[in-house]
């Protein structure tokens, strides 16, 4: 007599999709931190996939129209979560930005852009 044992097989396939996907998921990814003005620019970026959240560059100065690459934690769905803070290297021209970007693939290009003046914290 011949018998199938199906849910073993279902078990064996199940667990080899989890750990494909837990090989994704643990994949450092690069990305590409851009600079699309002409100022210097001053730059924070944060892995908000990492357990905790952490900086993975931190003042690092990126020249106009420059890039730089950035590695970072891939997510469940292999995608990167970032945010980022920067304002504009000369004080005397004080401009800033940020933003948190989800689902962003490897290789990206993450634009920084300055578009609102710098706000100092009050006392």
């Amino acid at each position: 007599m011949r018998t199938t044992h199906k849910p073993v097989i279902f078990l064996g396939l199940s667990l080899m999709l989890l750990a494909s996907a837990a090989a994704v998921a643990d994949d450092p990814l690069t990305i590409r931190i851009y600079n699309d003005g002409a100022d210097a620019i001053v730059v924070n970026v944060y892995d908000m996939n990492a357990r905790p959240p952490d900086a993975v560059i931190t003042g690092q100065q990126i020249e106009g129209f420059a890039w730089i690459p950035v590695l970072v934690s891939a997510g469940a769905a292999g995608k990167a979560h970032v945010k980022w803070i920067a304002r504009t290297a000369d004080p005397g021209s004080r401009r800033c930005g940020s933003k948190e970007m989800h689902r962003v693939a490897n290789d990206a290009m993450v634009h920084i852009s300055l578009n609102s003046s710098c706000h100092k914290a009050k006392d």
